[in-house]
């Protein structure tokens, strides 16, 4: 008797303190956690669809979209854009259905002309279940699939509503699929944009005419979040000096290992340089000498030659910066003073450095242009100095374009007539036969100043190494 009665003793007191406690963690979460509700009871408050003529209407509370045919994917937008945030969202899909809640996307008129990209938090009722990976919408593809997170997979409700928490905190993306961690990525594409709900395009699909994509109870937090951030047990993917899985799919190589100097040497030298360059988090930087034309380090290249390709390279400018993006060079051209010769993708600070008023042809020493050859694009989509940049060149038989973010700045032919004119009218008409090699490396240029580069990539012509 008197054990039981000690039992009780220690029970009673145990479960109240338990109810407290449980109770006062309750009052906490409603008081300290500033949630925005984004789902009002007018759809045109806070929201503006995008893309495709899919219907939005607001029902019992939730934002219900209907599929209709001959018609893009389509977005309803939030007119607010969103840096970092905690997300928690609700969705049902019909299982005919693919679906997606936009992320950190945006609609610019230069890019596709205005079409939705973006990140994309998957909704993927179909027997792949990948629902919670990420996605890039009209970029790079998938970037984070489930297919080894069979826990996650197995958690989204087929016909029900399933609960979202998307986290994006700097270079950090986190989701969970009704409390199941599903994806886990690290990238630093976007920092910012709106959260859009997709209705997928069925073309001319009658059979998926009228089918139905419903969310609600969508709330956002973008204050304290290192507060109510949660850990994840998953592995992070993570992009940076990585190939996506589109990439690998599609045969595209590292170039550059972001960790070592494998697969480059000087220009002018047979090893790397000891000097002006730094290998450094994932990042390779040429360091500012003064502004001299490889005077410290020197130029770097490929230990390779190639002919037909595409490269893409991130890059970072510091202020008032030059540097540039060589091809087809053959370093046995000019041993003298200044830099090897070769095709240059131009990059270089046109605010600030005198460059850009310099030139053969006016305007032909900005960013990107073909080196006082060819002006890029006065429209080029270039992100503020000290943000980065992807430079994307095409060199297929004499045919060479240019890239920035995505959009094509300029192309030309080599060896036509308009070429070689332009050559011969050049600073490198005293070099014969210039741009007109069948193959050569790669060259990043040491110019003394402050230059990163980063996911440096190339895709060869039927796989070749």
């Amino acid at each position: 008797m008197k054990s039981n009665l000690k039992k009780h003793l220690i029970a009673i007191p145990l479960c109240l303190a338990l109810s407290l406690i449980s109770c006062k963690s309750t009052n906490e979460s409603k008081e300290t956690i500033p949630w925005e509700y984004l789902i009002k009871d007018d759809i045109s408050k806070g929201w503006t669809p995008l893309g495709g003529d899919a219907k939005y209407k607001i029902e019992n509370g939730a934002i219900v979209g209907t599929t209709v045919l001959n018609t893009p994917n389509t977005f309803l937008t939030t007119s607010k854009k969103y840096g970092d945030f905690i997300l928690e969202i609700e969705f049902k899909a019909d299982s005919m259905m693919n679906s997606g809640i936009q992320i950190r996307s945006n609609s610019l008129p230069y890019f596709k002309d205005g079409r939705v990209h973006g990140y994309q938090v998957e909704i993927d009722p179909s027997p792949r279940a990948w629902s919670g990976g990420i996605y890039d919408e009209a970029r790079r593809g998938w970037l984070n699939p489930l297919k080894n997170n069979p826990e996650a997979q197995k958690a989204f409700k087929q016909n029900q509503w399933n609960h979202y928490r998307v986290e994006a905190i700097g270079d950090t993306i986190k989701t969970w699929i009704n409390n199941v961690p599903a994806a886990y990525l690290i990238d630093d594409k976007t920092a910012s944009g709106f959260i859009g709900l997709q209705v997928h395009s069925i073309g001319t699909d009658n059979s998926r005419v009228g089918k139905d994509i419903m969310w609600r109870n969508a709330r956002i937090l973008t204050q304290n979040l290192d507060k109510f951030s949660r850990r994840t047990p998953l592995k992070p993917v993570i992009t940076k000096n990585n190939l996506t899985e589109v990439e690998k799919e599609s045969g595209w190589k590292l170039l550059w290992d972001g960790k070592t100097s494998n697969g480059w040497r000087g220009a002018k030298i047979n090893q790397f340089p000891k000097k002006g360059w730094v290998i450094e988090n994932g990042e390779l930087t040429v360091l500012s000498s003064g502004g001299g034309e490889s005077e410290a380090g020197g130029d770097i290249v490929t230990t390779n030659n190639y002919s037909d390709f595409e490269l893409s390279v991130d890059f970072k400018l510091s202020p008032g910066a030059n540097s540039g993006i060589k091809y087809l060079v053959d370093t046995d051209i000019n041993k003298g003073t200044g830099s090897s010769i070769g095709l240059e993708y131009q990059i270089l600070d046109d605010a600030l450095h005198p460059d850009a008023k310099l030139g053969s042809k006016p305007g032909s020493r900005t960013i990107c242009s073909l080196y006082d050859l060819i002006q890029a694009d006065p429209k080029k989509p270039v992100h503020p100095i000290g943000e980065w940049n992807t430079a994307y060149i095409i060199s297929k038989g004499n045919h060479v374009e240019h890239w920035i973010n995505s959009v094509k700045v300029l192309e030309f032919e080599r060896g036509s007539e308009a070429f070689l004119k332009l050559v011969s009218e050049s600073k490198y008409a005293k070099w014969p036969g210039f741009g007109l090699l069948k193959e050569g490396q790669i060259l990043l240029q040491d110019h003394g100043d402050r230059v990163s580069f980063k996911n440096i990539k190339i895709k060869l012509p039927n796989n070749k190494k």
